[in-house]
């Protein structure tokens, strides 16, 4: 079995995540207080406490799914399962740099200030209102992304998300989105749908939050991953510190390409996927996508003790 450890992105996140796994290893626990301790404030109490609306901000949303899937991450090595166990670590845009933490590219301290930084700024980039983001049901990439250019008409919109055969989504000016919303309906999508997010990521909307991370990156150490990391932007393998700042700062105006990045997993070998943090949408994406495959979720103490049994 050849596996990889995949770690999810915005949307995953719920209230309480996590907890579970922080009391049952001290390990997990250290994660929650490390990154309350380089965001100097408890991240973690409103993680298990606060409210939805609190947590789903995406400056909180971002460090908070970071810390769940550390705390997952540091659980499965305190029983003997480390991320050198499998052959490649990827993440759905955020979750890109969780899977670079996991990996011991960057700190844990550095990667939620990082996150820190790059939620405020994309939520800056567009005044709330102005952009808007859609999921495609029924069409694939190809078909989207002539949609959004058709229904541009001089503003904004790109296939922001090509998740698997059957969901891309784009993202860009809300009056555009919604015209590729009629658009793609017109053209035989199954759905077309508005989706409740704050700001259009992965757009050209989002340049001003990609400077914030240019900067933002430049000032931190970044290491040679202990895994390869399949980059969101290139579908493919990278383990050079300084490519790896570069598509970190391209990936926020970029397209998440997580179906070609699941394909490309699979012609290296891969035949089992590990969601390691909160909810289990990329297990059901992966499953869309390499049929075949084993996937599990790992995101509870019992996740862990059912690799035992």
């Amino acid at each position: 079995m050849t596996r990889a450890f995949v770690f999810p992105g915005q949307g995953a996140q719920s209230i309480g995540m996590g907890r579970a796994l922080a009391e049952a290893y001290p390990a997990a626990r250290a994660v929650f207080d490390e990154v309350d301790e380089a965001l100097d404030e408890k991240l973690s109490t409103l993680i298990w406490e606060g409210t939805a609306e609190e947590l789903t901000l995406t400056a909180n949303a971002q460090p908070a799914l970071m810390a769940t899937s550390m705390a997952a991450m540091r659980a499965l090595e305190a029983e003997g399962v480390t991320v050198t166990d499998a052959a490649f670590v990827a993440g759905h845009s955020l979750g890109e740099y969780s899977a670079l933490a996991a990996a011991g590219s960057l700190s844990i301290a550095d990667t939620a200030r990082l996150l820190r930084i790059r939620g405020r700024a994309m939520q800056q980039a567009v005044p709330v209102g102005e952009g808007a983001m859609a999921a495609i049901l029924g069409l694939d990439f190809a078909a989207v992304t002539a949609v959004a250019g058709d229904a541009a008409e001089g503003q904004v919109c790109q296939a922001a998300n090509d998740n698997d055969p059957a969901q891309v989504v784009v993202s860009g000016h809300r009056a555009a989105v919604e015209r590729a919303v009629d658009l793609a309906k017109a053209r035989g999508a199954k759905r077309a749908v508005m989706l409740p997010v704050s700001a259009p990521f992965h757009c050209a909307l989002m340049r001003p939050a990609a400077e914030a991370m240019q900067a933002a990156l430049s000032e931190v150490a970044i290491a040679a991953p202990s895994v390869p990391l399949v980059a969101n932007v290139r579908a493919e393998a990278v383990s050079d510190p300084e490519t790896i700042r570069k598509l970190l700062v391209e990936q926020v105006t970029g397209a998440v390409r997580w179906r070609e990045s699941v394909e490309w997993m699979t012609s290296q070998g891969v035949d089992a996927f590990w969601e390691i943090g909160a909810g289990k949408a990329l297990t059901g994406m992966i499953r869309r996508i390499a049929r075949s495959a084993g996937t599990r979720s790992i995101g509870m103490p019992e996740d862990i003790a059912a690799l035992k049994d």
